[in-house]
Order: structure tokens, then C-alpha cells, then sequence
């Protein structure tokens, strides 16, 4: 009922920047949350930004004053502008959002998970 779908992921060199966009689409009634989080390999998934539907965000310590997120409800998208990027910040994100949509059964309100989007920094 509820599809995320990132974009903007790629390959770049150190000290470059990117931007990721996250697309909300299906029945939805409204978003609450909407963030990003990173997984590298072996390592657990990460926070790394997240904002509410009244603009507070919460960054992770090691992207503070590097990375900044955005929304736009009328889009129900939400960005992630990263730069002065690092190899460590190697890794798949994904995007999540606290949704409430309309089912056959009525109104349901749970988190969604995008398929992920690669983002590779190299030295």
C-alpha cells in the first residue's frame, strides 16, 4: 500500500557531495517521521538524520555540519544533501518513514523501509 523509493546514490571521490531524494507514494493520510539510515557491510543499520513533520531533526554525531535533511509534504519526499563526503560514510541508505495510510480495513499507521541506495566514497 505504502512504496519509498530513494534516488540519487552513486559513486564519488572524497570531499564531493550528493543528494538523495525519497519518494513516498500509495494511500496515504500522513507522514509523521521520515529519515535516513546507513548500513555498511558487517556493520549494524545507523541513524543518520531524521525529520519530523514539524521540521525538528536529529542528526548522528558523525555527519553533523556535513549532512542536512529536508522535506517537502506536498511532494512527500524527503532529501538528504550530503557533503564533504567520506570514505567511512561508505554504504547502503535507506530511507524510512512513520506513515499513516488507508487500507481495505480502515486507517494503519506503521514505519516503511525504501529498498536502499548505494553511496560509495572513495579516497
Amino acid at each position: 500500500q505504502v512504496q519509498l523509493v530513494e534516488s540519487g546514490g552513486g559513486l564519488v571521490q572524497a570531499g564531493e557531495s550528493l543528494r538523495l531524494s525519497c519518494a513516498a507514494s500509495g494511500r496515504i493520510v500522513n507522514i509523521w517521521n521520515m529519515g535516513w539510515y546507513r548500513q555498511a557491510p558487517g556493520n549494524q543499520r545507523e541513524l543518520v538524520a531524521r525529520i519530523g513533520s514539524g521540521d525538528i531533526t536529529n542528526f548522528a554525531d558523525f555527519v553533523k555540519g556535513r549532512f542536512t535533511i529536508s522535506r517537502d509534504n506536498a511532494k512527500k519526499t524527503v532529501y538528504l544533501q550530503m557533503n564533504s563526503l567520506k570514505p567511512e560514510d561508505t554504504g547502503v541508505y535507506y530511507c524510512n518513514a512513520d506513515v499513516q495510510y488507508l487500507t481495505n480495513s480502515g486507517l494503519q499507521r506503521r514505519e516503511n523501509w525504501g529498498q536502499g541506495t548505494q553511496v560509495t566514497v572513495s579516497s
